[in-house]
């Protein structure tokens, strides 16, 4: 069965450009997987279908004779060439802001991996970033999963101009002979392999990290421009149990944060049956929770015209210092400085 699943044609261009620049013959590979290059030109935000990429990598991998590439792409690449998912990240205030948006506006560069993020109660303050592979055109995860991982890292320490570390890696594949390449590209040695999910683990210290460059008064422009693009993909994929939980806890925020029985009966569940599906898919409604406040804790802080205490009350808080403290430990700010 044909996926519908797409990427932009920036992202696939990227992938060529950079095998290009490693010895690869790209007429020969636009040839071997059926893209006209001439098809796409002046437009960035053209769609190609998934499974042309996934037919591209394992040539560009023999191509480029290096074992590793797509563990190394992030460091070979252009982040500012990336396409409009790229001009939102570099116009956010923090890095923790761009990793809000990454998960918003991800399925831009490409429909078939969903990023979200979660508390990691392991760290207080921290927050797990998740990469969940969705559409059945992916045939070649690791390198997908690799590349993904490389390109986040490399585009986060462009953005601050520093190196950012994460707290630690979980990688849903089996691990390699030689993990090296895998510990010099994320740089740390707190890594699991065979992991359930794809996970990167990042501290309040560098969700906190300012981006240097970013112009508000861009920000809104683009991020209106990603958003108008986002809704002219088709959603192919039936909601998950998530993020129908999530949709749920949106619609039953009005005052007082809602409880899991309430979810649980709005969805024809019973407490401990939603509980346990959560759980198998490596959520707790806590997460959630926390992970919908916290996005719209940030769209709410952009809205001038809202005092904290308004904001507080619009996520359930029945006192104003315990979301500015709720706030802190998301992203390592208090509402305050985010609003600056």
């Amino acid at each position: 069965m044909t996926s519908p699943d797409t990427l932009s044609v920036s992202s696939f261009n990227l992938l060529l450009w950079v095998a290009g620049q490693h010895g690869a013959d790209v007429p020969a590979l636009c040839q071997a997987v059926g893209f006209d290059p001439a098809a796409a030109t002046g437009n960035p935000d053209a769609r190609l279908p998934i499974a042309t990429i996934q037919r591209l990598w394992p040539l560009v991998m023999n191509a480029t004779h290096d074992p590793n590439f797509d563990l190394h792409l992030g460091g070979y690449i252009n982040f500012a060439t990336a396409g409009t998912l790229a001009y939102v990240l570099m116009h956010a205030p923090t890095v923790g802001a761009a990793i809000t948006q990454l998960c918003r506006y991800q399925d831009i560069a490409c429909q078939g991996v969903r990023t979200y993020q979660t508390p990691a109660p392991e760290w207080p303050g921290s927050i797990w970033l998740n990469l969940e592979l969705t559409s059945p055109a992916i045939v070649h995860p690791q390198y997908v999963l690799n590349s993904e991982l490389s390109i986040y890292l490399a585009a986060f320490a462009t953005l601050t101009g520093q190196t950012v570390v994460p707290q630690a890696v979980r990688i849903a594949y089996p691990r390699p002979a030689d993990t090296r390449e895998h510990e010099q590209t994320f740089g740390t040695t707190n890594l699991e392999f065979d992991a359930p999910f794809t996970q990167v683990a990042f501290d309040a210290a560098t969700l906190a990290l300012p981006i240097p460059h970013a112009n508000p008064a861009l920000f809104p422009l683009f991020e209106q421009h990603a958003a108008a693009l986002l809704a002219q993909l088709p959603s192919h994929q039936p909601p998950t149990l998530a993020e129908r939980v999530r949709a749920e806890i949106v619609r039953l925020l009005k005052g007082e944060a809602p409880t899991l029985a309430a979810v649980a009966d709005c969805l024809h569940l019973g407490v401990r049956t939603l509980q346990l599906k959560l759980k198998e898919a490596g959520h707790t409604y806590q997460q959630l929770l926390d992970a919908v406040r916290n996005d719209l804790a940030q769209r709410h802080l952009r809205e001038p015209h809202l005092s904290i205490t308004d904001v507080a009350f619009l996520l359930g808080y029945s006192e104003p210092s315990v979301f500015v403290r709720s706030f802190k430990k998301w992203t390592g700010q208090t509402p305050g400085a985010f609003r600056r």
